[in-house]
């Protein structure tokens, strides 16, 4: 297994580091952790407790740490990467065997200070172990089958451990996200068409060992209004939201759907829709341009990246970061059914700000050491 190549110059100083940061991205992760304050601060009716304040502390602290990461040479991160993923995937037996149940799921560990959700650290673990992998092979490897049977086990593991909380929309982002880390490292499509079609022939089968209330989620997406004081209650609210916020909305701390509380989980699913009430499509198209700087800005690290497991790396924290984005609005806007994904950022949840901060840590560091490293993808000439 190839390892990472050895620096071309010295070791920076930590204020040489800070000076090279590539801070537009952290002033963009700064300014959506500050709209996200706002929102929450909002949905309380305009009290700091009990979410904006928790929301504060945990950005402040988790852009520390991202900062730490970022100073770490990417090799540290190399060498941890099958480690950080079998302690993970321990963690996600934990929780089968000792989790903390809440909302008719088992998927926190109970730690007494914060509750911690595995399944969210693992899909930074997961990119860092098929980084890690894909970095030592050359691309007439990738292409034998024989070479795809341990990252598609390094997939499928977290996805089968993580469906049995059950968790499907994290599930689904484990999935999409090791997906495209196998498309960038070079697996052909024809590939990933024969194994859509083999998911499409074991639908049946997945259909049944779906939960009732999974099942519902489905039947709901495809006709809300069928019960729309039950199943269907969360989607319409969130349209009437959406569209009643017009283009420039109702003003902050004026939604009457979030402050009068007909919109649930304002705090942490449906926090865009109540973006999108008080401030309009303008301050929703605002934010989402944002995260599509945010996308672009990773995209850009990734592909002057010099090593291939710091472009895996980079490219794997992206798509995490727009697989949230994408599944969250897309959920609520009923363009594909309830999964429970947070918008990065901005809904409250220590976990999933956590997971999204550390990934641009990782991120962070690959563009700032990438002048000082050798490699190249495998088979590039």
């Amino acid at each position: 297994m190839a390892s990472l190549p050895a620096f071309r110059e010295p070791r920076q100083h930590l204020g040489e580091k800070l000076a090279a940061l590539h801070w537009p991205i952290v002033a963009l992760l700064l300014l959506v952790g500050a709209i996200g304050y706002l929102l929450l601060y909002s949905a309380a009716g305009g009290s700091h407790a009990p979410w904006a304040w928790r929301h504060g502390v945990r950005l402040g602290v988790g852009l520390g740490i991202m900062l730490a990461i970022a100073m770490v040479d990417p090799r540290v991160w190399y060498r941890l990467a099958y480690p950080a993923y079998a302690t993970t995937l321990a963690l996600l037996v934990a929780v089968e065997l000792i989790g903390a149940f809440g909302k008719g799921a088992q998927r926190w560990l109970d730690l007494g200070v914060i509750q911690l959700q595995p399944s969210e650290l693992m899909k930074l673990a997961l990119l860092l172990a098929l980084a890690r992998y894909f970095h030592g092979l050359h691309l007439d490897q990738i292409k034998r089958p024989l070479f795809l049977v341990p990252p598609v086990a390094l997939i499928l593991v977290p996805v089968l451990l993580v469906l049995l909380q059950p968790d499907l929309g994290t599930a689904v982002m484990l999935a999409a996200g090791g997906g495209i880390l196998l498309f960038m490292a070079g697996v052909r499509l024809w590939k990933f068409a024969l194994a859509g079609a083999a998911v499409g022939l074991a639908a049946p089968v997945l259909w049944s060992r779906l939960h009732d209330y999974q099942r519902q989620r489905v039947f709901t997406f495809l006709d809300p209004e069928s019960d729309p004081l039950g199943a269907g209650y969360h989607i319409i609210q969130s349209k009437i939201a959406l569209g009643s916020g017009g283009l420039w909305g109702r003003g902050f701390l004026h939604g009457s759907q979030a402050q009068l509380s007909f919109l649930p989980e304002k705090q942490t699913d449906f926090a865009f829709t109540m973006l999108a009430e008080e401030t309009g499509f303008a301050g929703a198209a605002l934010v989402l341009v944002l995260l599509l700087a945010l996308v672009l800005l990773g995209v850009v690290v990734a592909i002057r990246a010099a090593s291939p497991f710091g472009r895996l790396v980079a490219i794997g924290v992206t798509a995490n970061f727009a697989l949230y984005v994408v599944i969250n609005v897309a959920m609520v806007t009923g363009l594909i059914p309830v999964v429970g994904v947070p918008l990065p950022l901005i809904s409250y949840g220590g976990t999933a700000m956590l997971t999204v901060l550390i990934g641009f840590g990782l991120l962070l560091g690959t563009d700032l050491h990438r002048d000082r490293t050798l490699g190249r993808f495998p088979g590039d000439p």
